[in-house]
């Protein structure tokens, strides 16, 4: 499609981009914008992340660009850094040889079928067929502004339909990520899913036991903190991929309209609002609330089972769920730590008396963990609700009143009463 025949503009892209795209045309190399930045462009999206694609081989990129670094084992690619922005780029890849040769140097294959190793070049045209999807198969070329669509993107964005080029089996067995892209771009680009790529999903959902937990929290980040959550989450349940990630809370989701339904869902319509209002989230709220319950679960499994104390059953039941979950998804200390206090905050919330109402408000993870209780109370009610009440009054109170709150709280809870404060003597001077 010529220039003339499309709304792609350089105006809508990345200068960094464009930059990187004029060096290697301007030295001799093909080079193009492919994927979810053309896409978005097509859409009238604005487009985020500026993927570029060109025959120059990862070293010849490299000997470009000083601020070039190479990364990746199973692909290599080049990341140019421009501060803060990293555009990728990534030389056509090729069409797999059947000798061993090849297997053995250039590409390798697991027992499934995923693809472990794949530095194996080839033209613009094998490169689409090696994409995963037809809408991520447009090429922008920086030569001429034409647009070049060789899986019949254009004609999946008019049926508002995600489809995998090749057939989706093998294609998914390659890389099982897949699986969660495909429901990510679904709910992402409000499309479905063709038939024929839906049909395996559900088959070779298992699969997913096979991608390395590091790789797995990136891919959570994106699938849940879109924008798009409740949706997303909605299409991993149908698909059984939630199962896959969550494999603590999923049973806990069987009956639907249980007060873990519709904490998991509040919780997602809760981020979708802030996301798409602009306001800041974070990874560890999400993942605190998704392993509540069966935290919650465990401790009372301990207390029974091995007669402990909530004390002991809570922080013991902590680690389990923490544990078995990262075994699954990496989660960054950064992050877990974050998840662990706002757990350990649910226990310190109920006691309010003398100074502690006024210590936690010091806490620097007190907002996140009175938030999580002011979710759990909409969902659960009763004296949940009733705490989660308190605390808002508090806030929002000055200090005078906020001792007639505590000495109220004292009297409703038969609290020990408040002891004045003894005068301790001065110290006689020494003669």
């Amino acid at each position: 499609m010529p220039r003339a025949e499309h709304s792609v503009s350089r105006e809508s892209m990345s200068e960094n981009a464009l930059k990187v795209l004029y060096r290697l045309h301007n030295n001799g190399y093909q080079a193009y914008l492919v994927g979810g930045c053309v896409r978005d462009a097509l859409l009238g999206k604005d487009p985020k992340d500026f993927d570029v694609t060109t025959d120059a081989t990862p070293e010849q990129i490299k000997g470009l660009f000083r601020n070039c670094r190479l990364i990746g084992r199973r692909f290599r690619l080049a990341h140019i850094v421009f501060g803060r922005e990293i555009i990728e780029v990534a030389t056509f890849r090729g069409h797999h040889e059947n000798s061993d040769k090849t297997e053995s140097k250039d590409s390798k294959h697991s027992d499934h079928g995923q693809l472990m190793r794949d530095n194996v070049f080839g033209s613009i045209e094998e490169d689409a067929q090696r994409r995963d999807f037809t809408i991520n198969a447009m090429y922008y070329n920086i030569a001429d502004y034409s647009i070049s669509d060789f899986a019949g993107g254009m004609q999946a964005i008019k049926n508002k339909e995600i489809a995998l080029i090749g057939d989706p089996e093998t294609r998914y067995r390659e890389d099982p990520v897949r699986m969660l892209r495909a429901v990510r771009f679904a709910a992402k680009l409000d499309m479905h899913i063709s038939a024929t790529s839906a049909e395996p999903i559900k088959r070779l959902a298992p699969l997913m036991a096979n991608i390395p937990p590091a790789r797995l929290f990136e891919e959570i980040l994106k699938l849940l903190l879109s924008g798009q959550g409740l949706a997303t989450y909605k299409l991993l349940t149908e698909f059984h991929l939630f199962e896959q990630l969550f494999p603590q809370l999923a049973p806990l989701l069987l009956q639907a309209g249980s007060r873990e339904n519709q904490f998991v869902e509040q919780v997602l319509t809760n981020t979708d609002n802030r996301i798409n209002t602009g306001q800041r989230v974070t990874p560890a709220f999400i993942f605190a609330a998704f392993m509540w319950y069966p935290l919650e679960e465990r401790c009372q499994q301990l207390m029974v089972e091995g007669g402990l104390n909530h004390f002991d059953g809570f922080n013991l039941a902590l680690n389990d769920v923490m544990h078995r979950q990262i075994q699954r998804i990496m989660i960054p200390k950064r992050f877990s730590s974050t998840i662990r206090e706002i757990w350990q905050l649910q226990n310190r919330l109920p006691r309010r008396y003398g100074r502690r109402a006024y210590q936690m408000l010091e806490h620097p993870k007190f907002r996140a963990a009175y938030d999580f209780l002011l979710l759990r109370g909409q969902i659960e009610g009763g004296q949940l609700l009733e705490l989660a009440q308190w605390w808002t009054d508090f806030q929002e109170v000055d200090d005078s009143q906020r001792k007639t709150m505590l000495e109220e709280l004292r009297k409703q809870e038969g609290g020990p009463a408040r002891r004045p404060r003894r005068n301790r003597k001065k110290p006689k001077p020494k003669a």
